[in-house]
């Protein structure tokens, strides 16, 4: 079950991450966001940020196997990026329509799966 939490967390996590990095750069087809300085967009996303570690933080404390976790720290750093990259390709297919998915991404992808095969194998 804590294997099941620290994903969640972590996928809640990311998803703050990615709208904190890069939900900024939609900002221009958002009205008065378009006029705001760049200050002001580093402070709103650095507030968006601020949820990613409300969840990203727990996720690892649930997860880490030194506190009763199924993963190790190496296992927990291969699943966060695994997530980072779902999330990213889903954040980038639906909202930035200019970006296309193509082949070398998912053979990429396919590499990432192998790391996460090879960083789980005992």
């Amino acid at each position: 079950m804590k294997a099941f939490y620290t994903i969640g967390l972590l996928v809640m996590s990311n998803i703050f991450m990615t709208f904190a990095w890069y939900g900024h750069l939609k900002f221009k087809e958002m009205g008065w966001f378009a006029k705001l300085g760049l200050p002001t967009i580093i402070l709103i996303s650095w507030g968006i940020a601020l949820f990613e570690y409300c969840f990203q933080i727990p996720a690892n404390r649930i997860g880490y196997i030194d506190n009763g976790g199924p993963f190790n720290l190496w296992q927990l750093k291969v699943i966060q990026e695994i997530v980072t990259l779902v999330v990213f390709t889903l954040f980038t297919v639906l909202l930035f329509k200019t970006e296309s998915f193509r082949t070398n991404h998912i053979i990429g992808f396919i590499f990432l799966i192998l790391a996460v095969y090879f960083i789980f194998k005992k």
